[in-house]
Parts: structure tokens; C-alpha cells; sequence
């Protein structure tokens, strides 16, 4: 038990180191390549923090039980729209540009549309999931040119003149040392503080929905905190926004071309959550191009009532777990 704790704490800070030297590590290479924040927090950033998702559906699908993906996916995606905006625009408000709203934001709406219709007969076909890869392919090209064409600024730098002073090596050093930090932290956290719920009796689906839940979106959670924190929300939003088009499209289509898909213990209401999360997101940031606080509570109070419905049904037994959610909220072995 004592060893346990101990670990759990050890993999809180391999976390939080990890999210704030890859913060540093990436916005030095978007100084350096001058382009903006978003973008490296569209790419980098998001395909970094999104490792384990990918990583999971992958094997699924290895494995044969590709529907895996779908739950991976889902879950993933309404902890990133929900409780890490939310609790990061409580922490600091979120200010969110133009181009973001009107041109990036879209393709995570657009994606929770098509997962949305795509998995609602309970059965994704290649030619479906080969359409959510070619829209990961659009998106990655449109992404690539936006920062090439230079349409967004880099954000003003006029804080914290050491990161200036990093070399593209320590740069890029720095974002592979916290990518590993979030991962390798996150799985320690998962197991240990699993393994100490579970020794004083709590239930496994219990675990499963709280702790395993909040471990595996630490990565996210942690990156966007710091990121807010250090006055790069564009960084923040942006590994939020890339995770969600990058699970998506990238993780579905990929996983569904190699293996068709029938997740049959998806449900209407975890579809719609999903959809509903980003649209409600779309709709705060469209109106002031900034996540404020008490937006923020209400998308945090959201995920916990969805959770609790969750884990009312897993406790009471008046219902089975939701198994898609509780299959994507199950810490990868890495």
C-alpha cells in the first residue's frame, strides 16, 4: 500500500513535468518555425497527448476486436471537450482566435457528425472509415498550409526570455521528454491508485469510471492547464481541438480500414453526449472567441452528470456499465 501511494505521487509528477516541459519545448519550435501555437498544438501536441488512444485502438483492431476503438474514441473525446476545457477555462479563462472558431473547431464538429452517423446502425464499414481518414489526410494538408502560408500570426512572445534562448534540439527534446513524462506518469498513476482503490474494497467498474477515467486524460488535462496557465491558451485549445480530429479521424479510419467495426455496446445517449459536447463548446467560443469561467462549470458539470449516470448504473445494477465508455477509459499497457 505504502508503495502504491508513493508510485501514484511519483506519476503526478512525471505528469506535471512532463505537460510543462513539453508546453516549453513546443512553443519554442513554434517560435522558432514561426508559426503560430495553434498549429503546434493541432499537430504535435495533440498526436503527442493522444499516443495512448492510439496505441489502444491499434492493438484492438491487431487483436481483432476493433469495436474497442469506437468506445476508446468516444470516451476520449468527451473527457477532452468537457472536463479538460472545462476545468481549464475555471482555472483560466480561455481566449480563443477567429481562425480557430471559424476553420479548425468546424473539423472536430464535422468529425463528431460523421462518428456520430457512422456508428449509429452499429456497424462501420472500410468505405466509411476510409472517409475519416481521407478528412485526417484534408485536414493534416489544410493544417500544414495554414502555417506555411503563414494566416496565423505567431503569438507575441514577450515572457520567460530563457525559452528564447532554447536550442531546436532542446526544443524538440524538451516535447519527447513530456510526451514520455504524461504517458509513463499517467499509466503509473492508473495502476497504483487501482490497485489502492481496489485493496480497500471499492468495485472495479467504480475504479474503472473514476480513476482509470481521470488517469488516462491526464496527459490532456495537465498540458492544457499548464499551457493556459503560462498565457498559451492557443496551445491549449489547439491539443484539445487536434486531439478530438485526430481520435476521430485518424484513430477510427485507420482502425476501421484495418478491421470493420460493430460497436454494439455504444449507445444513442454516449453518441449524443459526444456530439452535443463539441457543439456546446463551438457555441460558447463563437460568441465571445473566449471559454469564461462559468462556461467552463458548465461543461465540467456536464461531464459529472454524465458520469454519475454512469456510475449509477454500474452501482445500482439497474443497468450494465456502458462497456464502450468503460473499454475507453482502460489505461494502455505502453
Amino acid at each position: 500500500m505504502i508503495l502504491n501511494i508513493l508510485l501514484v505521487i511519483v506519476g503526478i509528477v512525471l505528469v506535471l513535468v512532463g505537460a510543462d516541459k513539453m508546453t516549453d519545448g513546443a512553443s519554442s519550435i513554434a517560435k522558432k518555425m514561426n508559426i503560430s501555437e495553434m498549429i503546434v498544438g493541432l499537430t504535435v501536441v495533440a498526436m503527442g497527448t493522444s499516443a495512448p488512444e492510439l496505441v489502444v485502438s491499434l492493438m484492438s483492431a491487431l487483436k481483432g476486436t476493433p469495436d474497442l476503438a469506437v468506445g476508446n474514441v468516444l470516451g476520449s473525446n468527451i473527457f477532452n471537450t468537457l472536463l479538460i476545457v472545462g476545468v481549464t477555462a475555471m482555472v483560466c479563462p480561455m481566449i480563443i482566435s477567429k481562425n480557430t472558431v471559424k476553420k479548425d473547431i468546424p473539423f472536430a464538429v464535422a468529425g463528431s457528425v460523421l462518428l456520430f452517423i457512422f456508428a449509429f446502425n452499429k456497424d462501420i464499414a472500410r468505405w466509411e472509415s476510409a472517409i475519416l481518414l481521407a478528412g485526417f489526410i484534408f485536414f493534416m494538408i489544410y493544417t500544414i498550409r495554414q502555417a506555411k502560408a503563414g494566416n496565423i500570426p505567431p503569438e507575441d512572445d514577450d515572457d520567460e526570455q530563457e525559452k528564447k534562448d532554447l536550442k531546436t534540439w532542446q526544443a524538440i527534446l524538451y516535447v519527447l521528454l513530456g510526451i514520455g513524462g504524461l504517458i509513463y506518469g499517467s499509466n503509473l498513476f492508473v495502476d497504483n491508485a487501482s490497485a489502492i482503490a481496489e485493496s480497500l474494497g471499492v468495485s472495479k467498474a467504480v475504479i474503472g469510471l473514476t480513476i482509470v477515467a481521470g488517469g488516462t486524460s491526464l496527459p490532456e488535462l495537465v498540458t492544457s492547464i499548464v499551457a493556459a496557465r503560462k498565457g498559451k491558451s492557443a496551445l491549449a485549445i489547439g491539443n484539445v481541438i487536434g486531439s478530438n480530429v485526430f481520435n476521430i479521424l485518424m484513430i477510427v479510419g485507420l482502425t476501421g480500414v484495418i478491421c470493420p467495426m460493430q460497436p454494439n455496446d455504444i449507445t444513442i445517449l454516449d453518441l449524443s453526449v459526444m456530439m452535443g459536447s463539441v457543439f456546446l463548446l463551438w457555441f460558447f467560443t463563437y460568441t465571445k472567441y473566449k471559454v469564461e469561467r462559468w462556461e467552463g462549470a458548465v461543461l465540467t458539470l456536464a461531464i459529472v452528470l454524465y458520469m454519475g449516470w454512469l456510475i449509477y448504473g454500474a452501482v445500482s445494477g439497474s443497468q450494465s456499465p456502458d462497456t464502450a465508455v468503460l473499454d475507453s477509459i482502460t489505461a494502455p499497457e505502453l
